[in-house]
């Protein structure tokens, strides 16, 4: 139902000891509005929020000055999820009753809400100084600044809203979503027992303990209490997904296909589980059964790039003996990391150059290869990438320079050094290419790659041979 706080009186046209005089005109259309008011108040309660949010602007069009009906059309904005609207007019009212802190913590709610924390931090502070003995405030800045990235902020927050009110579990649940988006998964433990210690029924208390649990490598722990969450509320697809993705990382396949098959009982549409009974297939060596998920995952979302480089990798693995879907792929994959490389992590960046190279898109992978060098110099794994790049894309001097890097980085990187010894055997450096395969032999004198090399050069050597035939640049570890 729409709150109706006691400390404005609207029905009687008083607002913080104003009167409203009512008379003639002003009287019907008083009533009128009163009418649209109540008519508010009956969508309300039917979860009609859009109906009810045109009957109190209606309301409003005649008094814009009425603070609870502003606060009830916040109300109802925030139930209808418009939290940028809600928390607009949750200022409005604060601009008309300043001494009003719970409206100036309702505006930075649902500021938070609509992904605009600093916002919202700014609602929270005035709400703060009006308040000053109230923790409220400082739990959900707690939250702001964690979204901000600014994770000691947040911890601040957590300290002088605990020095305030110390027995608050929104305090403690606060804090544990910022220890566990940080993977200090111990003290987000620490955090959640407070938290069942001062209200054992919080939402979603045992799921996200369990996700702590699981994290700590104590699964059988987390399985209990993830399986305690579903008996409090057996149709959480979040806790569905999270289970089933604990049974699969414990070999537990079947139980995992099943939590994943009931979210899409609960949800048919729902991408995450169509890619992780993808991930299980591969996970079991199904491919076709792998394939066929992921390309439902690709219809839901055509954006989802880890499913396109996971079709991508079934087909160059030989599902299908054409490649040309795998390069249409990842050149979609390509042009979204040429336009947006902030949002491709390292290894997603990596697994998108390797794919190029397998696809026969060398010259495609260098950019990609040349992003993740500079992501970081001193990884001998993205020089080798590089060079892989640079070699198969017959910039042969490039390629050279950039294995020599690994080598320095890693000098037991004997891909690398397979590598420089092949190019300089393809060029006739046979002094340099025998130093290259000396050191390849002595740090992996079983390796197949670096032995067949060792043949040919002597096959080469005595003249018994006019042409070779290499294996192509390795880049696997």
């Amino acid at each position: 139902m729409i709150e109706v706080r006691g400390k404005f009186a609207y029905d009687r046209g008083l607002v913080e000891g104003w009167f409203i005089p009512l008379a003639g005109d002003t009287m019907g259309e008083w009533f009128e509005a009163e009418n649209h008011v109540e008519k508010a108040h009956q969508f309300y309660e039917q979860g009609r929020w859009d109906d009810a949010a045109r009957e109190l602007r209606e309301a409003l069009a005649s008094d814009p000055y009425q603070v609870e009906w502003l606060f009830n059309l916040g109300l109802t904005l925030e139930a209808a999820t418009r939290h940028s609207e809600a928390s607009e007019v949750f200022g409005r009212v604060f601009e008309l009753a300043p001494e009003d802190g719970q409206a100036a913590i309702l505006a930075g709610v649902n500021a938070m809400d609509a992904d605009d924390p600093a916002r919202a931090i700014s609602w929270l502070e005035r709400a703060e100084r009006l308040m000053p003995e109230d923790a409220t405030s400082y739990v959900h800045r707690v939250s702001a600044y964690a979204r901000l990235g600014d994770h000691e902020q947040a911890e601040t927050m957590f300290y002088l809203a605990q020095a305030i009110e110390p027995d608050r579990p929104d305090l403690y649940s606060a804090m544990a979503d910022v220890l566990l988006d940080q993977k200090v998964f111990d003290r987000a433990a620490w955090c959640l027992r407070e938290v069942a210690r001062l209200d054992p029924h919080h939402p979603k208390l045992h799921a996200r303990l369990a996700e702590a649990m699981s994290a700590t490598g104590r699964s059988e722990r987390a399985r209990q209490l993830y399986l305690l969450a579903l008996r409090e509320d057996p149709g959480d697809i979040d806790t569905l997904l999270d289970l089933g993705d604990l049974l699969a990382s414990s070999e537990r396949t079947q139980e995992a296909e099943e939590k994943f098959r009931r979210v899409l009982e609960l949800e048919p549409d729902n991408v995450e589980a169509h890619f992780a009974l993808g991930e299980l297939g591969e996970r079991v060596q199904d491919s076709a059964r792998a394939l066929e998920h992921y390309e439902i995952v690709l219809r839901l979302d055509p954006g989802y790039a880890e499913a396109r480089r996971r079709i991508a990798s079934l087909i160059l693995d030989g599902v299908q003996r054409d490649a040309q879907p795998a390069q249409r792929l990842l050149r979609m994959d390509l042009r979204d990391f040429s336009e947006r490389p902030e949002t491709y992590r390292d290894e997603d960046a990596r697994q998108l150059g390797e794919l190029l190279i397998d696809a026969g898109m060398a010259r495609e992978a260098r950019d990609v290869c040349r992003a993740l060098v500079e992501r970081d110099r001193e990884d001998a794994a993205r020089w080798h990438l590089l060079s892989v790049a640079l070699l198969e894309s017959d910039e042969l001097d490039g390629g050279i320079e950039a294995a020599r890097r690994t080598v320095e980085l890693d000098p037991r990187h004997h891909l690398a050094i397979h590598n420089l010894a092949l190019v300089h055997l393809r060029r006739g450096r046979w002094v340099r290419a025998r130093y290259w395969l000396g050191r390849g032999l002595i740090l992996a004198p079983e390796d197949p790659g670096l032995r067949h090399l060792r043949t040919r050069m002597r096959l080469a050597l005595v003249g018994e041979v006019v042409r070779f035939v290499f294996r192509p640049f390795g880049r696997r570890k």
